[in-house]
């Protein structure tokens, strides 16, 4: 039997977490040290699953898959392809930096903190390789709980607000998920086989309203976690309130989590209906890049700016993956990774200047480029990634994304370019503000005290300023693990009957179709 690695990687962060709970809570160091080398064993796993991964194979691999209960058709599955094996990464990449810049961030709890880090990497991996219905449900849910104890216990003095906010809009989407689901598995059993395997379900026969009802249930589960405009409101207080590490988690890994499991589920499970509901998703995607961005500029907190600019970078991650375009959906796919390491950069930098200032306020700031000369060359860098500057990671995600909708909906990729410029805008004003000009209040009570980055600090930015300029020079490692998965994914569209948009497959489906059902 071969090493199921994939179960390793999901649960090595619980079993592990577990562990942490028996260590002393005095002194918190002896947690921290010790949660940071057990974050690093899922990291390993995955960099080993990432040279077994075949990246010239579309479908599904390393499938492992056991009866669980049998009687209703669900069984333990899971499987990795181009969609989801670099966010596996992602997750299990961030989560270590995470635990290691939140060494003086966290004094109260650490152990507890530490341990609930663990717990949402537990259930964001288990999101990502599901392909049991029953079981990405289980986890969606999984993802919840942990992100609302560290919201809760260390977040801002308005916490409980942010708090109650988060659970209800996930609630209310899980709940229509919930309904949808069940219908669509009692719908597929009539035809004698009950399963919630999401490659049997692929091929379930519904009518169109049924497809209709059922894809915006799902939609709309996802769209919340996404978060696309209107259904928003609950990310800047979350971000605002947040600690550093909910902070990096909440945009870095969770957020791509509605983006993935709409180009999962929703749109392949219910295809008709996702193609018929184009011009209403671009809406919305287009119309979020420019909200997002406008409400940006004005922002007096930083953090609030970037959960604003977060409603904006993944309007255009939705225009991707609708454009049914195999070089806008893979742009799509990239732009998640890119945005989670960018925005997660951000997060970080700016947690790390909050713990020598107390204030995240833009106007109190200014001249720091004098007494923190690191920490203003990597706030550079990730604000010229997250306007998307040649050479940076998410000008290939954004190039790929636009070239591809242009091909299928010009007048919705004119309208996002905006977002682009809208987005330099806001970007380099907070940065000017922050970093130039005469010295702020900040500065100039702190000047002798306030200390540059630390090693640590540096330590922990350090990966994602790697990638940053990886995927921006040379990013076909990147690419070409994707591109076999869209070309799957657009093929089955167009074998449902979605051709309004897709052009023809560059591959025949049915000839593979063993291959895909495994």
């Amino acid at each position: 039997m071969d090493f199921p690695i994939l179960t390793w990687i999901v649960f090595s962060p619980l079993l592990l977490g577990f562990v942490l709970l028996f260590l002393p809570t005095e002194p918190r160091e002896i947690a921290q040290r010790t949660a940071f080398v057990f974050s690093l064993v899922p990291l390993a796993l995955s960099l080993v699953l990432l040279s077994q991964f075949d990246g010239s194979n579309g479908h599904l691999q390393m499938v492992e898959s056991v009866p669980w209960m049998p009687s209703l058709g669900i069984t333990y599955s899971v499987g990795v392809d181009g969609f989801s094996i670099w966010l596996i990464l992602l997750t299990t990449m961030l989560t270590p930096i995470v635990l290691l810049g939140s060494w003086t961030d966290i004094r109260h709890r650490a152990k507890e903190f530490m341990f609930f880090i663990l717990v949402l990497e537990w259930g964001m991996l288990g999101a990502l390789v599901a392909i049991d219905l029953f079981l990405f449900f289980l986890f969606w849910e999984l993802m919840l709980f942990p992100m609302a104890f560290v919201l809760g216990i260390w977040g801002g003095p308005r916490r409980h607000y942010a708090l109650v906010k988060f659970v209800l809009y996930t609630m209310t989407g899980s709940a229509l998920m919930l309904v949808a689901l069940l219908y669509l598995v009692l719908v597929h059993g009539e035809s004698g086989e009950m399963t919630f395997d999401i490659m049997s379900l692929y091929g379930t026969e519904l009518s169109y309203t049924e497809q209709m009802w059922l894809f915006w249930a799902f939609a709309i589960a996802f769209f919340i976690k996404v978060p696309l405009f209107p259904l928003h409101t609950w990310l800047p207080d979350a971000h605002t309130e947040a600690p550093t590490g909910g902070s990096v988690d909440l945009a870095g890994i969770l957020l791509k989590m509605g983006a993935y499991a709409f180009l999962r589920f929703a749109i392949p499970l219910f295809p008709l209906a996702a193609e018929d509901a184009f011009p209403v998703v671009i809406g919305l995607a287009v119309f979020g890049i420019v909200y997002g961005a406008m409400v940006a500029y004005p922002q007096k907190d930083m953090k609030r700016l970037i959960a604003y600019s977060s409603v904006s970078h993944m309007g255009f991650v939705i225009l991707g993956i609708y454009s049914f375009d195999a070089m806008g959906v893979t742009g799509g796919v990239l732009q998640m990774v890119n945005h989670g390491l960018v925005t997660g950069g951000l997060f970080l930098a700016i947690g790390f200047i909050y713990d020598r200032t107390h204030t995240r306020q833009i106007a109190e700031y200014g001249g720091l480029w004098s007494v923190a000369p690191t920490f203003s060359v990597i706030f550079l860098i990730l604000t010229f990634a997250s306007i998307g500057l040649p050479g940076t990671n998410s000008f290939v995600g954004e190039f790929l994304i636009l070239l591809g909708s242009f091909r299928t909906h010009p007048w919705a990729a004119a309208i996002a370019t905006s977002g682009v410029v809208l987005g330099g805008a806001y970007m380099l004003t907070m940065y000017k503000k922050v970093v130039f000009g005469s010295l702020g209040r900040v500065v100039t009570d702190a000047e002798e005290t306030l200390r540059d980055f630390s090693p640590r600090e540096v330590l922990s930015l350090l990966p994602i300023l790697l990638f940053v300029f990886w995927i921006g020079i040379y990013p076909k490692p990147f690419l070409s693990r994707i591109e076999p998965t869209v070309d799957v994914f657009l093929a089955r569209l167009h074998q449902a009957g979605a051709t309004k948009y897709i052009e023809a497959p560059k591959l025949d489906l049915l000839s593979e179709a063993k291959v895909a059902v495994r």
